[in-house]
């Protein structure tokens, strides 16, 4: 079991496992189900869209909230994400955990910034929105190019997780 000194400053423990004191319970199934996804999507690497597609598969209440927001169903939105992102051509279904040495550079930055972004909020551990935003912010962020491609800026879905994220917290 991981102490807390092992994750002072880090997000990964020593031998590379994600630190489970740095997660809150919903962002680790969000996390867990994004290795799921990504070996049903056949990829033998966790992408920052399986990690988006974690976190529609099972949705906090602030990613439900973000959902109605946008008018949108997430069960549909998943489902249009696990066709745009499944290959065909990977003979077997891959070995994935949630292990630095299965997650793209991509995911680990995004890791990164959602604990930058929870630190900077006064948390010591990551919530599914730290996730959501941090993706959506991100420079380069596949999830939110293909929003894009559909007319829906990464600022209209910044926002609308935001104030999705504070309105959460209003009711707690």
């Amino acid at each position: 079991m991981a102490t807390p000194d092992d994750c002072a400053d880090e997000i990964f423990m020593p031998g590379g496992r994600l630190c489970p004191e740095r997660i809150t319970p919903p962002a680790m199934v969000a996390l867990s189900e994004s290795i799921r996804l990504a070996r049903e999507t056949r990829w033998e690497s966790v992408r920052s869209p399986h990690v988006f597609m974690g976190l529609l598969s099972q949705p906090d209440a602030s990613v439900r909230l973000w959902g109605e927001r946008l008018q949108t169903d997430l069960p549909w939105l998943l489902r249009q994400f696990q066709n745009l992102f499944h290959q065909e051509d990977c003979e077997e279904e891959p070995v994935l955990s949630l292990n630095r040495e299965f997650l793209s550079d991509n995911v680990i930055r995004l890791l990164r910034e959602a604990m930058h972004r929870a630190m900077e909020n006064g948390r010591t551990k990551i919530t599914p929105m730290d996730l959501l935003i941090s993706m959506l912010t991100s420079s380069r962020s596949i999830v939110a190019e293909c929003f894009e491609r559909l007319g829906i800026t990464a600022a209209k879905l910044t926002e609308q997780a935001v104030i999705a994220e504070y309105a959460k917290r209003e009711k707690e």
